[in-house]
């Protein structure tokens, strides 16, 4: 039985150019989003729902 430490949450981005990319995201953020989510990762920060 595991302890969930190595759960990881991953969404799959498509950037403002058309390229898309995988991003791992933690859990607060990965139970807050839905499908058409905008997520905004700035410098230094942690990425967040816009």
């Amino acid at each position: 039985m595991t302890d969930g430490s190595n759960m990881y949450h991953y969404v799959e981005i498509r950037f403002a150019d058309g390229a898309s990319d995988k991003v791992r995201i933690d859990r607060q953020l990965w139970k807050s989003v839905e499908a058409g989510d905008r997520i905004v990762k700035r410098p230094g920060a942690d990425p967040v729902k816009e």
